[in-house]
């Protein structure tokens, strides 16, 4: 069986939403809202696809926009964890451990701690992964973000799906997919943490905190992303790169 993906990526957020089907005429979901989901209901209605579920990955804004549109034009229910439930409405609460049965789709719910509490992962059919904001092309999520959890659950996350099977094809939350395959290979966190690349060494302040930058990497959005160690704790965190002052 070959799945029907289909994805809009809103202006701006850079965010992605996703349509996911088990062929025309056959059973889908939606995954997540980015504020541009026209497209998808236009094209599960001319496929003639059933859509039985709308999945959230997690409760940041840029990723909860247009689920009412997709409620209004199918009646599906929504499903996410019990955190986002607290900012958006919810008709199911689901968790890690998680299976979901739609037609010939099987869904896997993984909890992926680190950028958003209660952030969940889904994988369909044990070949493509919708990561959220844990793992993208190149780069990883951030842990400052509202809800965080902290950079050691973001790092955990981030291991455990560059460690799914290689071929599996990473649909992240944010721009273009990649493969599991590939970032276990080529992105600069994941080498670091694998022992394969150094640690920088430049002195930098965050938030009026000085710091180390361990890592200086591109983005997804074409900006960049920093890996830092602060000074006064020894404590390590993810964020932006507009949110260093280098030099």
């Amino acid at each position: 069986m070959t799945l029907i993906i289909d994805r809009t990526e809103a202006p701006g957020w850079t965010s992605n939403s996703y349509l996911v089907a088990d062929g025309e005429g056959g059973h889908g979901i939606f995954i997540d809202g980015n504020g541009v989901v026209q497209p998808l209901i236009d094209k599960a209605k001319a496929l003639g696809i059933t859509i039985d579920a709308i999945l959230v990955t997690h409760r940041h804004g840029d990723h909860i926009q247009g689920l009412e549109d997709y409620v209004e034009d199918f009646g599906a229910p929504v499903l996410a964890s019990k955190e986002t439930a607290e900012d958006t409405k919810v008709d199911r609460i689901i968790d890690e451990g998680d299976v979901l049965e739609f037609g010939d789709l099987s869904i896997e719910v993984l909890r992926s701690e680190g950028h958003c509490g209660g952030q969940l992962v889904f994988v369909v059919n044990g070949t493509d992964a919708f990561t959220a904001d844990t793992l993208f092309k190149g780069t990883v999520g951030g842990n400052f973000a509202p809800h965080n959890t902290g950079y050691a659950d973001q790092k955990a996350a981030v291991l455990r799906l560059a460690q799914l099977p290689g071929a599996t094809v990473i649909h992240p939350g944010h721009t273009q997919p990649t493969t599991a395959g590939a970032e276990w290979e080529h992105n600069p966190f994941i080498r670091i943490w694998r022992g394969l690349d150094p640690e920088g060494t430049e002195q930098v302040t965050v938030w009026d905190r000085p710091a180390t930058l361990i890592l200086w990497a591109d983005d997804y959005d074409g900006t960049n992303k920093a890996w830092v160690r602060f000074a006064d704790t020894g404590e390590d965190g993810i964020t932006g790169g507009s949110q260093v002052v280098r030099g």
